[in-house]
């Protein structure tokens, strides 16, 4: 079964699915959300992860990319040892270090987003390559999720999907750069 089957009326995958996931959004705080999120599942259900959101949210800061690049030692201690996020060594040194990458590519292009559209469009496969050489705990999973919870690639919602109608008023990149027509 599809997650635009499932999700519907459920009380974490229904608000997701409905207003979030496959929106597109030029915010580099919810695109560098988006990206730690996606680690963090890596191995878990997208639900573990949801039901923790809002204290990610709030151990990482708002998910500031400037703020989260300056996190130290003392940091990683702080997040390790939090139980209402996921403790994993790996994905909070990916997410510190993620952060200080966002960070650079603000410096060079201004936004996270405007990075994104300057590579975009390209087939999933270029997009994994892309990710896995410039950020870290990437695989194809997460780079297409990631992806396609913003906008970037087709795939998050059917197209008898309520929810895709709605997406595509928007003209996410997807839909604007690839002559996919806006109204299906």
């Amino acid at each position: 079964m599809s997650y635009c089957t499932t999700a519907p009326g459920h009380p974490w995958h229904g608000p997701y699915h409905d207003d979030e996931y496959g929106f597109p959004t030029r915010d580099d705080a919810v695109l560098f959300e988006r990206l730690a999120l996606e680690i963090n599942q890596a191995g878990l259900s997208w639900l573990t992860v949801l039901k923790k959101r809002e204290a990610f949210f709030d151990a990482f800061r708002g998910f500031d990319p400037k703020v989260v690049a300056r996190f130290d030692d003392d940091d990683r201690k702080r997040l390790l040892g939090d139980a209402s996020i996921i403790r994993n060594r790996l994905k909070v040194a990916a997410v510190i270090e993620n952060a200080r990458r966002v960070v650079a590519i603000q410096d060079e292009y201004g936004s996270f987003a405007s990075w994104l559209d300057k590579h975009h469009p390209l087939p999933k496969e270029d997009w994994v390559r892309l990710f896995k050489s410039s950020f870290k705990f990437m695989g194809g999973e997460i780079v297409g999720e990631f992806l396609m919870s913003t906008g970037y690639l087709p795939g998050a919602h059917e197209p008898g999907c309520p929810v895709h109608a709605r997406i595509a008023g928007l003209a996410p990149p997807w839909m604007r750069k690839t002559g996919v027509p806006t109204d299906c």
